[in-house]
């Protein structure tokens, strides 16, 4: 018996020191990827604050009185649709639940009679589907490393659909990447686009990611400036320019933040992988030893009888 148990013992180590090594390459992985998608995040801001504070400008300028679709908030709202930002896989700890805990939280509160689901990710897909909630579109393959393509391929949907009377409302949920160690899920309406809080990001804008501080040139722009064409036409091109910049910019705070995620899972992961190896190996010790002392037990008892009958 110490003997079978012993090459059970050794079974698992071995089958642990094997998953330890796909653990410890994810984590290295996701750790030399976190550097890549923490620069492009830092590299973003400062476009999107910028994009964001050059529409607050504009607004102000025509007197907040601007007739365009994208800024109109409808009498009636019958049908609502959340944006969701999950991944395409797992093992990146709670970064999907998280997320897809807050996006179900919204659905049950916009109250209209219709509502549905954006999903970009497979897992955002799964999770609703399973559900029973309608999944309007999937976009799958662009979460790993966003571009600004993919971003204008839904915003670009989430505005046919807005501007056709298809959807009344949509609001974003994703995941900001505050640093490595900390990552908080938001909350955002994304249509109509409400002018009032343009402005948002806040002059943090690249700091903790090493960027540029946009803090003292974020109110540069002065009344006295000198539009042309008129400013509700400028306004006018650049709203949906502005949704663009917002979902690329939630795609590569999501990413970032997944990256991170998957790293502190994969840390974890290989961690209780070591502490287990090292139980398993002190436990096929304990059971050598037992079977080393059986036998020299059973070695002398043979002995002993052996004396005895001579």
């Amino acid at each position: 018996m110490p003997a079978g148990e012993l090459r059970l013992i050794r079974r698992r180590i071995r089958s642990v020191q094997s998953t330890r090594k796909i653990t410890k390459a994810m984590e290295l992985i996701a750790a030399s990827r976190i550097m890549k998608a923490e620069q492009r995040v830092a590299a973003s801001r400062p476009y999107a604050l910028r994009m964001a504070k050059v529409m607050a400008n504009l607004a102000e300028a025509t007197g907040g009185v601007v007739d365009h679709p994208l800024l109109e908030v409808r009498e009636e709202t019958r049908s609502a649709a959340v944006l969701v930002i999950a991944a395409d896989r797992g093992l990146c700890g709670a970064y999907n639940a998280n997320v897809l805990k807050e996006a179900e939280r919204a659905l049950r509160e916009l109250g209209v009679p219709e509502r549905s689901v954006v999903a970009v990710g497979r897992k955002a897909k799964g999770y609703f589907s399973y559900r029973g909630v309608e999944v309007e579109v999937t976009f799958e393959g662009i979460t790993d490393t966003p571009r600004y393509g993919d971003a204008k391929e839904v915003a670009g949907y989430l505005l046919r659909q807005y501007l056709d009377g298809e959807i009344d409302r949509v609001e974003l949920v994703y995941t900001e990447f505050e640093n490595a160690a900390r990552q908080v899920v938001r909350r955002v309406q994304l249509l109509p686009i409400d002018t009032s809080v343009l402005t948002e990001a806040g002059p943090r804008v690249g700091r903790a990611q090493g960027g540029i501080d946009v803090s003292d040139t974020a109110d540069q722009s002065t009344a006295d400036t000198v539009f042309e064409p008129d400013p509700a036409d400028i306004l006018g091109e650049l709203l949906p320019r502005g949704v663009e910049s917002r979902v690329y910019s939630a795609l590569l705070d999501s990413s970032a933040s997944e990256h991170a995620e998957r790293r502190r899972a994969m840390k974890s992961a290989t961690d209780n992988a070591d502490d287990l190896i090292r139980a398993l190996t002190l436990a096929g010790n304990k059971a050598r030893q037992a079977a080393i002392t059986t036998e020299i037990l059973e070695v002398v008892g043979g002995a002993e009888a052996l004396a005895a009958a001579k």
